[in-house]
């Protein structure tokens, strides 16, 4: 018989990651493990049992290729002939972590849960941010592999 986590088991912790010459898509890839809860081994699908990840100097991401002039973003205004694109070297210009939230959000899922997780990703300018009382513990991303994300060590 499977054995399922219930709310009152769900233990929240906290991750700084530092963006530093990092590529938007591999660090979305990290955040949204982290964020859904698929490094922990009472993983479940549909309950929302991740941990709150804080991203700081997000100005520093990089895109791999001509990505960062060429790729483009739409959404529509809902009216007719309302869409609207965007590249990522306008949109860093206007909001600097918003290309890394939508990488981040378009691996979570639709619908209720993956809205709720996407609250738990913080992202910031430059190397402060308001969450230094949680005491979040650094990743590295230079020493992470592909196979060991992130393990709990108890």
């Amino acid at each position: 018989m499977t054995k399922f986590v219930s709310k009152n088991q769900i233990n929240n912790n906290w991750y700084e990651i530092d963006a530093k010459n990092a590529v938007v898509g591999r660090l979305a890839s990290v955040i949204s493990k982290i964020i859904r809860g698929k490094n922990k081994a009472s993983y479940t699908p549909h309950m929302d049992h991740g941990d709150f990840v804080v991203v700081k100097n997000i100005e520093h991401v990089k895109f791999t290729g001509k990505k960062f002039q060429n790729k483009k973003y739409f959404r529509h205004t809902g009216h007719p002939g309302g869409i609207k694109e965007t590249t990522p070297e306008k949109l860093s210009k206007k909001k600097p972590g918003e290309a890394l939230k939508l990488a981040v959000k378009r691996m979570l899922p639709g619908g209720v849960l993956g809205k709720k997780q996407l609250t738990k990703l913080k992202i910031y300018s430059g190397d402060n941010h308001p969450h230094s009382a949680q005491n979040p513990k650094t990743i590295e991303l230079e020493k992470l592999n592909k196979k060991n994300i992130i393990r709990n060590s108890k």
